[in-house]
């Protein structure tokens, strides 16, 4: 408990398993912030809109140097984030989802395979541009998944060590199910927040992504 009041968590961090697990729960207005998101999952869509829209708006605040807590408020600009970042997703998983349509449609064995491997890579790619539009809110960002699969590589190992957090802590939330389901609703955020913040944190440090660094330049 101590370690929650006294160290502070954002994305000046190194990125490790711990901090990145503490990061949803290190402080009551962060806790508040998990159990407000997982209140909006009963709400279909459009709380998990609002949840992604939720995590585009802390790491904007923290990329400016504010508290990402508490950014549970303007709600309409939060489903707008959310709902551009979720566009974005659909475009890059498009590809994937047409060649198993085909697949299945036709019964062209192989393009099963093809559609898994693009599916592999446009989850991938999804991080390369999270960051960035949490920077400036350039929409633009979203749509160029060449750009974003190009900052994927670019991350190096902390990129596939952000990845390894996330996956775990995957499993980890699956633990909510033990709470009669309702657990999950909190544990499944939490774990979003995680790997939301895993990601910006490799991001945020690899690109400077950082407006008081951007403004001492």
């Amino acid at each position: 408990m101590n370690y929650l009041m006294k160290q502070a968590i954002d994305l000046s961090t190194p990125l490790s398993f711990r901090d990145a697990m503490m990061f949803p729960l290190q402080n009551a207005d962060s806790r508040r912030e998990v159990l407000i998101g997982a209140l909006w999952l009963l709400v279909p869509f459009i709380g998990w809109i609002l949840n992604m829209g939720h995590r585009i708006s802390m790491v904007h605040k923290m990329q400016n140097g504010e508290s990402a807590w508490r950014s549970w408020n303007n709600y309409p600009l939060l489903f707008r984030h959310g709902f551009i970042t979720f566009l974005g997703m659909v475009e890059y998983h498009a590809p994937a989802v047409i060649a198993e349509f085909i697949a299945w449609r036709y019964e062209i064995f192989f393009l099963h395979f093809i559609a898994a491997f693009l599916w592999i890579i446009a989850t991938v790619a999804v991080p390369g541009y999270m960051s960035h539009y949490c920077f400036r809110f350039d929409a633009s960002e979203v749509l160029n998944p060449l750009k974003a699969l190009r900052r994927v590589f670019e991350g190096g190992r902390n990129y596939w060590k952000a990845w390894a957090i996330a996956l775990t802590c995957l499993l980890l939330s699956f633990t909510g199910l033990c709470f009669f389901g309702v657990g999950f609703l909190i544990t499944s955020v939490w774990f979003w927040q995680v790997a939301g913040f895993s990601f910006a944190t490799v991001f945020t440090q690899k690109f400077n992504l950082n407006l008081r660094k951007v403004s001492s330049v």
